[in-house]
């Protein structure tokens, strides 16, 4: 079967569009972080470990004990800067309102994801 000139320019224009909208549709995806689900929180902060409890303090001050919700390892990231993405639920162990050495932090995020962003923390 032949095809006619025409026929043929047709058929790379409609593959040649197709690829290119594929190609912004993954662009797209790349340069825009996925959106928030309701509930979620999103903190940054250097991971320590206290008493057992594995602690994020925040960069903006406020600390929360960390619970992996899958088969995050807390260990590979002490002593790091990190980003997490989970969600806030009271922590059991304490009433408290205020951190203390040794008592796991009165709020705790159940970690969904966690990521580096510097392999130490800021003073």
């Amino acid at each position: 079967m032949r095809w006619s000139p025409m026929k043929r320019a047709s058929v790379f224009a409609v593959l040649f569009l197709a690829g290119s909208l594929m190609a912004q549709a993954n662009q797209d995806e790349s340069q825009h972080p996925p959106k928030e689900k309701k509930g979620q929180v999103v903190v940054r902060g250097c991971v320590s470990r206290s008493s057992g409890h594995y602690i994020l303090r925040s960069d903006s001050g406020n600390s929360y004990a960390l619970e992996a919700t899958g088969k995050i390892k807390f260990n590979h990231y002490l002593a790091q800067q990190v980003q997490v993405i989970g969600s806030e639920s009271p922590t059991l162990s304490t009433s408290s309102s205020s951190f203390k050495p040794g008592v796991a932090p009165p709020v705790t995020i159940l970690v969904d994801s966690i990521n580096t962003i510097s392999k130490q923390c800021a003073p």
